[in-house]
């Protein structure tokens, strides 16, 4: 056996033994579904424009209607993906709380049910000027600028954290408890240079979390990991989290 497959063997017995798994995922988890990132060369939309116009208030506020254009296009995206095997190999470990960066549905259509959104979920929208409503979009056919049917006073966006805007406090309160919990602690496909997101990988392994990082290439958060696995999630994910 290769000094990888030692390395999988090994973290697989760690997460084997584990009695409290806390999986924390981000982009590169919907990578291979076909899921774009904002570090993304290969996206058109982000080498035009800056990603901090069409991903933040200021942005909104300067020209809601192409930031909801950029919206719609990878909506469509993410409606047309489908969960990976890593989701997959998540969605069998009931045992396991999900933490994610992500905000597309992908872990709820691979069936899993409690899900700590840190940065929001892009399935719907809601009043910019926090009056209240929210609603579901079609995610195969997203709409564009319009204005809140609820209080007519300011635009919809997406339901999702954008840069600048805190993060939802109820999640945090969860993922750090879910993080100073437990005693396993998966990373994958992240890079660990999202604030204050990224603390929890810190945060878990001060607690004594055993921190398993499953990443494409290595990140900020190699430094942290007891076990490093460099591969795709939806090929890593499986052999890591297999049954006996």
């Amino acid at each position: 056996m290769d000094d990888h497959g030692d390395v999988i063997t090994a973290a697989r017995e760690v997460v084997r033994r584990g009695r409290r798994i806390t999986c924390f995922s981000g982009a590169g988890l919907s990578a291979p579904s076909g899921v774009g990132t904002f570090r993304d060369p290969g996206d058109g939309w982000w080498s035009r424009y800056d990603p901090m116009r069409l991903a933040s208030p200021d942005g909104f506020h300067e020209d809601p209607a192409l930031v909801m254009k950029w919206y719609a296009a990878r909506r469509q995206q993410m409606a047309e993906a489908a969960p990976n095997a890593g989701h997959l190999a998540l969605a069998a470990r009931p045992d396991v709380v999900q933490v994610t960066q992500n905000t597309d549905d992908l872990l709820d259509r691979a069936g899993c049910s409690d899900i700590i959104r840190l940065h929001g979920n892009i399935t719907a929208d809601r009043c910019h000027a926090g009056c209240g409503h929210v609603e579901s979009v079609d995610m195969h056919d997203p709409p564009g600028h319009r204005s809140c049917p609820g209080c007519g006073q300011a635009g919809l966006r997406p339901t999702v954290v954008w840069f600048g805007e805190a993060l939802p406090s109820d999640a945090w309160e969860r993922a750090e408890q879910a993080a100073r919990s437990c005693d396993v602690f998966l990373v994958v496909g992240t890079s660990a240079v999202v604030y204050p997101a990224a603390g929890l990988i810190t945060l878990a392994a001060h607690a004594g979390a055993t921190v398993i990082v499953v990443n494409r290439d290595a990140s900020s958060a190699s430094d942290v990991a007891d076990f490093e696995l460099l591969g795709s999630a939806d090929e890593l994910l499986p052999a890591l989290l297999e049954a006996d």
